[in-house]
């Protein structure tokens, strides 16, 4: 899994005047995830040893016999799941095939699909024509994104939401009652926590971590209600400029550790936010 070194971390700690257990305690509140992202957002110090692992937009190549998922969403995202890194993510994808995710970024989707095609099937590539099935005969065309590859970067989540330990709250407080904080609290030291925390997660990512782009596993970085929660883990995250420059939304996907290692990919939740 992603993970940095721990001496690493201390000095970055010491560095921005955190205490060596409060850095123990943040890395206990992160998980590895993986961002995909293009070839000129891949630090330097990996582009020499970096292969395409996905692709935004496109047309789908489904097996014989299998049509487009209805309602007919758009294909967003294709995953070659033999071309990412191994023993990165703290969820189980496939080790081989391809992950379709077919869903709409513009607006809420009425339901959204996750194919997994399985590796040496036979696969025909679909046509965005389709014969629509209203009365009048006309025919449908599905949207079509501009296709992108997209290269796979390990990196680190925080959980910015959950509790922290008792080591960093009491970091926060002995220094907010030294300033006299009426709260409790010291912007100081949140401050160098907030930096800290930042530096960390820039050095799993090798540089300074994509703003906008997709990442599989990991925590969420939602801009409303997250929604992995209790047992739900995060999947996926699509933010939509990551597939169409013009689209401002974040498509997120959830589901159990257990579901997604089973490949019970219908019991997927989805949800989107502007």
């Amino acid at each position: 899994m992603t993970s940095i070194d721990e001496t690493l971390v201390l000095e970055t700690a010491a560095k921005y005047g955190v205490p060596g257990p409060v850095a123990q305690e943040l890395m206990a509140r992160t998980r590895p995830c993986l961002y995909l992202v293009p070839y000129e957002q891949v630090p330097a110090s990996r582009q020499e040893n970096v292969r395409p692992a996905a692709r935004t937009g496109g047309l789908p190549a489904l097996p014989d016999g299998v049509d487009w998922p209805e309602p007919r969403n758009p294909l967003v995202l294709s995953v070659d799941c033999a071309a990412l890194p191994h023993d990165v993510l703290d969820i189980k994808l496939p080790a081989d095939g391809h992950l379709l995710l077919f869903t709409e970024i513009e607006y809420p989707p009425e339901s959204s699909v996750v194919l997994h095609v399985p590796a040496g099937a036979a696969t025909t590539e679909c046509s965005a024509t389709y014969e629509s099935n209203e009365s009048n005969g006309e025919a449908g065309e599905v949207r079509v994104y501009e296709p992108r590859t997209l290269y796979p970067v390990p990196g680190l989540t925080l959980d910015s939401d959950g509790e922290v330990g008792p080591r960093t709250r009491a970091f926060l407080d002995d220094e907010g009652a030294d300033d006299g904080a009426e709260d409790g609290a010291n912007d100081g030291a949140e401050d160098a926590l907030d930096s800290f925390e930042e530096a960390v997660l820039d050095m799993a990512f090798g540089g300074p971590r994509p703003g906008v782009c997709v990442q599989l596993g990991g925590f969420s970085d939602s801009w409303d209600m997250a929604p992995d929660v209790g047992e739900l883990v995060l999947f996926a995250q699509l933010a939509g400029q990551a597939i169409d420059y013009n689209v401002f939304t974040m498509n997120l996907i959830v589901g159990t550790r257990e579901d997604i290692a089973a490949r019970r990919f219908a019991g997927l939740e989805y949800d989107q936010q502007c």
